[in-house]
């Protein structure tokens, strides 16, 4: 790997560090870790409720590990679990009125995280950045050797 790819990757690294890190302040008050709000924020992208099973291939996690996110979730009162009427098996998540709320709030906090770290550059760059990286992740995505 030359100096380019390296310099690239640990900076990548470095920008994933101090979003993770803000992230994290950007939760605690609201009494949810980042990794029970990567869940709402799935849960939320939804248009009817997903199947647990459904979350936990989008957050690239294995079931038990979801259960272990949702059980607090549940408890706080921010999501609920009904039985899929389609399929007895399965479980679906749905946001309470509170789950919404947090919802909402988290998203404000991310537009101004992403508007303090992204508003140096100008849109045009923005939308290159975004384009380059959905490339790299395409190819990070493909199979693997």
């Amino acid at each position: 790997m030359d100096d380019l790819d390296g310099d690239l990757l640990e900076t990548l690294r470095s920008v994933q560090w101090r979003l993770r890190r803000g992230a994290h302040g950007d939760v605690e008050d609201l009494g949810i870790t980042p990794a029970q709000g990567r869940v709402l924020r799935v849960v939320g992208r939804c248009e009817d409720p997903p199947r647990m099973g459904e979350v936990a291939v989008r957050l690239h996690i294995a079931p038990r590990s979801l259960t272990d996110l949702v059980d607090p979730l549940e408890q706080a009162g921010l999501l609920r679990r009904t039985p899929d009427p389609a399929n007895r098996r399965s479980v679906l998540l749905d946001l309470t009125p509170a789950g919404t709320s947090v919802l909402e709030e988290l998203r404000r906090r991310s537009r101004a995280t992403a508007t303090r770290a992204l508003g140096v550059l100008p849109v045009e760059d923005r939308q290159q950045l975004l384009d380059l990286l959905r490339r790299v992740e395409g190819a990070l995505a493909g199979p693997v050797e």
